[in-house]
């Protein structure tokens, strides 16, 4: 079953339980931030409109993208600001890559969206920075997110720009 972006409102949220599986929304993530989702160091997700906004206080499925995040940015803030050596964030690379590409690999709780004000005082847009592993989220959205976990095991999925639901085994939950 799947959903579009124009279908996709408040009034669409779906999480049902079945004896087999449970539907949720997912949405696909660029490593390495799927993975640095999963793993609890990005507890910030940033876009340039409201993705998340109606799924506040539900769960969503973490898809792991197969093409990679364009850019460096998250590497500056791991070393920089969060004091990461090189084999911690090998280490967290490794974590994130355990199921592959193209999969639903996890689920995290969605939190509130908001927008991330043109002008700030430094040290809380730095705060920000470092929960989105992201420099530059002037006036964009942001999410917050909280209670990862990775599924047991992966559930081969095709992704997508939007969010679309996906059912997940029960046995397959963590």
């Amino acid at each position: 079953m799947s959903s579009t972006s124009k279908d996709f409102t408040a009034e669409t949220l779906i999480c049902t339980e079945t004896d087999m599986s449970v539907q949720v929304w997912c949405l696909s993530f660029r490593q390495p931030y799927a993975g640095l989702i999963l793993d609890g160091v990005k507890t910030l997700e940033s876009r340039w409109r409201p993705l998340l906004a109606p799924l506040e206080n539900q769960t969503l499925a973490v898809h792991i993208a197969r093409r990679d995040w364009e850019g460096d940015e998250w590497r500056a803030v791991l070393r920089g600001p969060l004091g990461m050596t090189e084999a911690q964030i090998h280490g967290l690379l490794e974590s994130g890559e355990r199921f592959g590409r193209g999969v639903v690999a996890g689920l995290v709780d969605v939190g509130v969206t908001s927008v991330c004000p043109a002008s700030m005082l430094e040290e809380e847009l730095q705060h920000l920075e470092r929960s989105a592993l992201l420099v530059g989220l002037q006036e964009k959205h942001v999410t917050h997110l909280s209670n990862p976990r990775w599924l047991k095991e992966p559930l081969s999925s095709r992704g997508g720009r939007d969010p679309w639901t996906v059912e997940i085994p029960t046995e397959l939950l963590p």
